[in-house]
């Protein structure tokens, strides 16, 4: 195992299952990482990988995804989540698709696992260490929890919401953090940039109290186009391995066909078989 390899995921809801099938391939293949660092559903995928459980989250995704506490408007009207918080963090890690807890504990001991948030309050990324998911899973939950349609996830005394809207590729963490090499999971094809977003006034409205995190909303565009900028550079310069779709899968962010979830899936597999077998993994961390 390198000393110097971290792993960044991006999330993007359904999307994110992408990513799923690229760490399965990574356990099957036994490549540990130094480090991990996920948004959002990069996290909920990520965390699998660090517990040693490969095919977790496509198994249960598969399973539930046409349960409406699973994700729905139903359980938004319901509950203020589309994600119902005691189904999808309660009920099935540790009931229905059970979570290896103490495994993820021991493994996080050497492979540093990080949850991006952004802070309601300063509208930054705050990056939340994980060892122990029995008294962290809310730092998971709060990476996952897309506004408008989450509730504010309370976690040691502050106010957080997705991720993604303050640091939607953490690949600058991860460098300033000692990882020389990275490889970034991404779950959008080469040539994607990103847009203004469409509901702002709904969020301008819905977080009027938080003039920062509305900032954050307003310019996440540019910061996202920006974290692309920088992969590509650090891709360029052989510091980073970057695995993303390799065509366009019509996948939605709440995307409720299961045929749809299951062929992103295994994209993320056909694409990092494709590139490991390709011998650019060795090369790639030959000089660490």
């Amino acid at each position: 195992m390198s000393k110097d390899l971290g792993i960044v995921v991006e999330g993007g809801g359904m999307r994110g299952i992408y990513a799923a099938g690229v760490l399965d391939e990574m356990l099957l293949r036994g490549i540990v990482a130094d480090g991990l660092v996920g948004v959002s559903a990069g996290i909920i995928h990520g965390i699998s990988y660090v517990s040693n459980q490969c095919g977790r989250n496509i198994r249960y995704t598969l399973k539930y995804r046409d349960n409406k506490r699973f994700m729905s408007m139903s359980s938004f009207f319901k509950t203020g989540n589309i994600c119902e918080t005691e189904f999808c963090y309660d009920e099935i890690p540790y009931k229905l698709s059970r979570f290896d807890f103490e495994t993820f504990k021991e493994r996080a001991e050497y492979i540093k696992t990080y949850s991006v948030v952004t802070s309601l309050e300063t509208g930054k990324a705050e990056y939340i260490r994980l060892h122990d998911l029995e008294t962290q899973m809310d730092a998971v939950r709060a990476s996952a929890s897309l506004p408008l349609i989450s509730e504010n996830v309370e976690y040691n005394g502050r106010f957080y919401l997705d991720g993604g809207t303050a640091d939607s590729i953490p690949l600058g963490f991860m460098l300033e953090h000692g990882y020389k090499k990275n490889i970034v999971i991404l779950t959008r094809p080469e040539g994607y940039v990103k847009k203004a977003d469409s509901t702002f006034p709904l969020l301008k409205a819905k977080y009027k109290d938080y003039p920062a995190y509305v900032e954050a909303c307003r310019n996440r565009h540019f910061m996202y186009n920006d974290e692309l900028a920088l992969v590509e550079h650090t891709e360029k310069a052989g510091d980073a391995l970057v695995i993303r779709p390799s065509r366009s899968v019509k996948v939605g962010r709440a995307e409720s066909k299961t045929d749809r979830i299951k062929r992103m899936y295994k994209l993320g597999r056909f694409d990092a078989k494709n590139i490991f077998d390709s011998g650019k993994y060795e090369d790639f961390i030959k000089d660490i």
